[in-house]
């Protein structure tokens, strides 16, 4: 199904963060001007998180916040979605610059990946079915 345009500028950042997921893993390949050393990693989720996925999160925030109350489905996933978010954001406040490190930002580029690719290939996908409407009249950016 093709996303529905007031969805497309999340997707887009999804694919984004999705990018920040790979290279985040234990086992990254190389990317042309990304350095693989643990401490510049960091760094680099440091950076993304607080320019892309506070404002991400905030964005979702307010679709949950428009989309609630329509279907019980949807409140199903938002509620779902809403616990992943606490979730990871969790996971990234605790990153610490420890001997564990590598293994913390696997484990929160393993988690957010799953979430993404909940919201793109499940909820979204429930939205443009069940709330048409909704998202005909809704601006995020």
């Amino acid at each position: 199904m093709q996303r529905h345009s007031a969805l497309v500028p999340l997707s887009h950042e999804h694919q984004r963060l999705l990018f920040v997921c790979r290279y985040l893993k234990k086992d990254a390949a190389p990317y042309e001007g990304f350095p693989l050393e643990t401490q510049a990693k960091f760094e680099y989720v440091v950076r993304i998180f607080q320019e892309v996925m506070v404002p991400h999160i905030q964005k979702e925030d307010h679709l949950f916040d428009k989309c609630a109350g329509y279907h019980p489905l949807v409140d199903a996933a938002i509620a779902e979605l809403q616990q992943e978010h606490h979730v990871i954001s969790r996971m990234y406040a605790g990153l610490t610059d420890s001997a564990q490190l590598e293994e913390d930002m696997d484990a929160l580029a393993t988690s957010l990946e799953a979430h993404i690719r909940k919201e793109e290939r499940s909820f979204f996908e429930l939205l443009q079915r069940e709330l048409p409407a909704v998202l005909n009249n809704l601006k995020l950016d």
